[in-house]
């Protein structure tokens, strides 16, 4: 994996813990640590909404590198 790919995988991973604490404590790591829909927070929020974005487009690619 590329360094782009490493980024896009722990973006994706943070998102999804933060998702699971969410629905399970109502508790928004993000939120708690930046703030409440600051710019960080919300370029943090985008930045893994482009890394699922990335991830999905490239999964015909990741299969490929399998074979």
């Amino acid at each position: 994996m590329n360094a782009l790919e490493w980024i896009t995988m722990i973006l994706i991973i943070i998102g999804g813990l933060n998702w699971g604490l969410v629905g399970f404590f109502n508790f928004d790591l993000i939120k708690t640590i930046f703030g409440d829909m600051t710019i960080i927070s919300r370029i943090v929020y985008a930045l893994v909404g482009l890394s699922a974005v990335y991830a999905l487009l490239n999964i015909p690619g990741m299969k490929k590198q399998e074979e």
